[in-house]
């Protein structure tokens, strides 16, 4: 497995892998940067089981904002802009930018596996006691590409082209 850096991430952006880019600049050293669209505010317990057969995915209330909203300490779910198309033979994980670390917030992710294809949500955690301000189409995470030794099969799950 190799981290997929340099040119061969603007290669991936032509291929269509990542699509949708607000500019030249979301192509990083070693990643490609993620940005915001939507915010939502949980308004309901989920449940989680071992087989899924009783999964509840917790409901959320999209919190409406112009160009700019004052979010309080808290959990949120976010949707990203961009369109992510994981090839057969790599997988993707993302960690939070520096910036929104240093105003006391981080993003959870899962792993984008390969076959994967959507408009990804992310879990925003606002740890600062103050909350954080966010600009529409902040750049929040960088997404960072692996190359597999071998392919391993395509995702078929739920999130299969979600947001869509």
């Amino acid at each position: 497995m190799r981290v997929v850096a340099g040119e061969a991430l603007k290669e991936l952006v032509k291929k269509g892998v990542v699509e949708g880019l607000r500019g030249e600049e979301q192509i990083q050293i070693n990643g490609i940067e993620l940005t915001l669209n939507s915010i939502y505010d949980f308004s309901s317990a989920g449940l989680i089981d071992f087989d899924n057969s009783m999964r509840e995915i917790s409901r959320a209330r999209e919190v409406r904002f112009e160009e700019e909203v004052h979010l309080e300490r808290g959990a949120y779910k976010v949707r990203f802009n961009e369109i992510v198309r994981i090839p057969k033979n790599m997988m993707a994980i993302a960690r939070p930018r520096s910036s929104l670390l240093r105003c006391g917030a981080t993003v959870e992710t899962a792993v984008w596996d390969s076959g994967y294809q959507g408009r990804s949500e992310a879990l925003l955690i606002v740890l600062n006691p103050h909350g954080i301000r966010l600009r529409k189409n902040a750049r929040l995470v960088q997404l960072i590409f692996f190359e597999l030794d071998e392919e391993a099969g395509e995702y078929s799950g739920r999130y299969q082209n979600e947001n869509l």
